[in-house]
């Protein structure tokens, strides 16, 4: 009898567990750094949590699979609540990437220092997931953190104006990803976050 399968189904939980983990410390950092700004409405709205029920976009965890990139429900935020808006806006947009970084940091540590092959393949799995989540987070698009880190610095008719055109981001997305186009945008920031991840170890 082939105990084959077993494999990929072990694959396959492992990358489920590395993908929920990304997408929910990811959310969670945003709404948790919004409270600290001042801003309950995440936390209200039950977002700040690592539970991976509340932050999950289904066609986003699906390219998280797919690619390897990917993206959860945008945490509900208002920047009138923050303390002082413009610091509000830039730790609130860095804070899932940080938080990203964080946990990739700390799996790299493990899987060097733990020598248990089971553990070794899920910290590894944390490990990519975690970076490439935060890789895909910094793109300057909207609805995505790069974009709202960008737009705290533009005129407000100028953000607007580009909200506009936001709903053909997930077309553009497609298109990028079934041209490749994709991984020539992606690969140098995943690559740039990787090694700052490795200068832990």
């Amino acid at each position: 009898m082939s105990f084959e399968f077993l494999n990929s189904v072990s694959d396959f939980l492992i990358t489920l567990l590395a993908i929920l983990f990304a997408i929910s410390v990811h959310e969670f950092g945003h709404a948790f750094v919004a409270h600290l700004n001042g801003d309950d409405t995440a936390k209200d709205a039950g977002r700040m949590t690592i539970n991976p029920i509340n932050h999950i976009d289904p066609f986003g965890m699906l390219m998280m699979f797919l690619v390897h990139f990917g993206w959860a429900k945008p945490v509900p935020v208002n920047p009138y609540n923050y303390k002082n808006e413009k610091i509000g806006n830039i730790t609130v947009s860095l804070a899932g990437i940080t938080f990203n970084l964080l946990s990739a940091i700390v799996f790299a540590l493990i899987n060097k220092y733990v020598g248990v092959a089971s553990i070794k393949a899920v910290t590894y799995a944390l490990v990519m997931y975690n970076i490439g989540f935060a890789a895909f987070n910094i793109l300057p698009i909207p609805p995505l953190d790069g974009w709202n880190l960008v737009a705290t610095f533009l005129p407000r008719d100028v953000v607007y104006k580009v909200y506009e055109y936001s709903r053909y981001t997930t077309i553009i997305f497609i298109i990028l990803i079934m041209t490749n186009a994709f991984s020539y945008i992606l690969n140098p920031i995943y690559m740039f976050f990787y090694k700052i991840v490795m200068l832990f170890l």
